[in-house]
């Protein structure tokens, strides 16, 4: 049986010394603490556990940093970025997608992730308008670079609350729910130890009630996750008042039956009484306060969240960032900004690095349908090594290195990564790092000659 071998570790929310955790079959087996290293032993470092990524357009990767300037539009907006998304999505082929996977996952596993959950509505390739390819895309890029992959096909069938067909553009996005179940069945017959799957809808505004009611009974049949977009933008609230008469959530928790396998990503814009009413289901609110900045959405009520016992976990989103600890920092900061007062999401704690990282561990792993969050036996072994000779963490406390990686901004101190029980970064290096970002780089290149010509 391999065993780890480190000078600490966080073992079920504990700090313990010279721990040796035995790894079998891809979980660990059995954690011994205050044990002796063999003389042939490796000693590591730090381990913690791995963060899951709870929300992730794995495409707009290619994104990123191409749609920061204003068009001729008065005001620049998450609708003009939409347009710009939706240009991208038309171009993107099964190989562009699996080159675009495989980079944003190497860059999760590199920063902290070890699982992460693919929202995915692409699901018509242009040109063939095959239903399957691109699922097998993203399923080759998880495949591939180590990472757990939830798999969360997302129902996408309308424009809007008024508009019962998909624009032109959206057209690869849109199945028939009987076509959308038809391939959530299918992509269940590929599940392993490395992969599950979920289900959602990608939002009111996407689907009708009835397909909305069908989804989330296969979600609570097959007891999986149930993701949606909900409350990201003032305009998406005023377009549900006018279409439903409620707002979003308020709509959402008087129809459906929402509990603590749901994941509502972004509910950005609620009110107290929706918050105090969905906090009280279990629900987890992703939150993913770089996409969330970048795109203008506006700031979560996070202390009011969890002052009312709230869960939350995090995620990339459109991965203007990919890194764990910047979003968890900026979760807290954009609440210190709206404030003016400081450690907000220390409820319950003094330390607000630990705190931040204890909830987007346990939420996280509860919205990707995989257990615990923690490291424990019986858990899978999925974890980080950090370097504890890193200058980031030079003086901290146990108590105070979670807020060292959370608030302080440098090169993360990650020197290895396991996910089920393997190696997928060793020396801070991913094995496939170069081979990924010379198929990104090609796709990317190819995106944007094609746009210059258009």
């Amino acid at each position: 049986m391999p065993a780890v071998f480190a000078r600490k570790a966080l073992i079920q929310g504990d700090w313990a010394r010279n721990v040796r955790l035995h790894i079998d079959a891809g979980r660990i087996a059995r954690v011994d603490v205050e044990a002796a290293p063999a003389a042939d032993e490796s000693v590591l470092g730090i381990v913690v556990p791995g963060l899951p990524n709870a929300h992730s357009h794995a495409f707009q990767r290619a994104l990123a940093g191409h749609a920061e300037y204003r068009g001729d539009d008065e005001q620049d907006t998450f609708w003009t970025w939409r347009e710009r998304m939706y240009r991208l999505a038309g171009r993107i082929d099964a190989a562009a997608l699996a080159a675009i996977a495989r980079q944003a996952y190497i860059e999760m596993l590199s920063s902290g992730y070890t699982a992460v959950a693919e929202f995915h509505y692409l699901h018509r390739e242009p040109g063939s308008g095959d239903r399957r390819a691109l699922f097998d895309a993203v399923r080759s890029a998880a495949d591939e670079t180590g990472i757990r992959l939830t798999y969360v096909p997302v129902l996408y069938e309308r424009a809007g609350f008024d508009n019962p067909r998909p624009q032109p553009q959206q057209h690869g996005f849109a199945l028939s729910i009987d076509e959308f179940l038809e391939h959530y069945e299918e992509a269940k017959s590929h599940a392993h130890d490395g992969m599950n799957v979920a289900i959602g809808v990608h939002s009111l505004r996407a689907v009708c009630a009835e397909s909305l009611a069908r989804v989330a009974a296969a979600a609570r049949s097959d007891a999986c996750p149930m993701h949606i977009h909900i409350a990201e933008q003032q305009g998406e609230v005023d377009q549900c008042l006018d279409a439903l008469g409620l707002r979003p959530i308020e709509w959402l928790l008087e129809n459906a039956e929402v509990d603590s396998r749901w994941c509502l990503v972004h509910a950005t814009h609620m009110t107290d009484q929706e918050l105090e009413r969905l906090s009280a289901t279990g629900a987890i609110v992703c939150l993913c306060p770089s996409t969330e900045a970048n795109l203008g959405d506006g700031l979560f009520a996070l202390r009011r969240w969890l002052s009312a016992g709230g869960r939350i976990a995090i995620g990339s989103d459109s991965h203007i960032s990919i890194n764990p600890f910047e979003e968890l920092r900026w979760l807290e900061y954009g609440q210190r900004l709206k404030t003016r007062s400081r450690n907000v999401a220390a409820i319950g704690r003094r330390h607000t690095g630990r705190r931040l990282f204890e909830l987007a561990a346990e939420g996280g792993a509860l919205a990707c349908g995989l257990p615990g969050g923690e490291l424990r036996a019986r858990a899978p072994a999925d974890f980080l090594v950090l370097d504890d000779h890193n200058p980031m963490l030079s003086g901290h406390s146990d108590e105070s290195i979670l807020d060292a990686l959370v608030f302080s901004g440098f090169t993360l101190p990650i020197d290895r990564v396991m996910v089920d029980g393997n190696w997928q970064l060793v020396d801070g290096r991913h094995r496939s790092r170069e081979y990924a970002r010379s198929e990104f780089n090609r796709v990317v290149r190819s995106f944007l000659a094609a746009e210059s010509g258009s």
